[in-house]
């Protein structure tokens, strides 16, 4: 094993919305800019989303949320990271979110929300940005 200093993020599609286009997209920018991806795919609780998180020693969790649900799904990710001592592990996301919500999630802990505006190439900026490889394989 060499030492991998690529930056892990888990891709997450949580709650019962079925439109997973615009997360694969951002997953293969990111994997382009450099950056190891785990999607883990449709419907996830964020229990499950954690829970990988934690198996893969991510980085990063970039929550992607269309269904109206990002205040409580944020909220619980957040929560579930703390609750296992990751508080290092940051949140990002985006998806069909309100600009009145972004400063209420600023403060529940989640790093950055992109906005339906955002392009692929301004993610990848932001996650080779501020993600950083925080457990190098050595």
């Amino acid at each position: 094993m060499g030492a991998s200093s690529a930056v892990r993020v888990v891709i997450a599609k949580p709650g019962l919305d079925g439109h997973d286009r615009g997360v694969k997209v951002v997953a293969r920018a990111l994997r382009d800019a450099g950056v190891e991806v785990i999607y883990t795919g449709l419907r996830q609780t964020p229990e499950m989303i954690v829970s990988a998180a934690l198996q893969e020693d991510a980085d990063a969790i970039g929550l992607s949320v269309l269904s109206g649900a990002h205040m409580t799904i944020f909220a619980r990710v957040v929560e579930l990271l703390e609750e296992n001592g990751a508080t290092d592990v940051k949140v990002f996301g985006g998806g069909i979110i309100p600009e009145a919500d972004i400063p209420e999630l600023e403060r529940l802990g989640v790093a950055k929300i992109f906005t339906p505006g955002a392009t692929t190439a301004e993610i990848g900026d932001w996650v080779r940005g501020n993600i950083h490889a925080l457990h190098a394989a050595g």
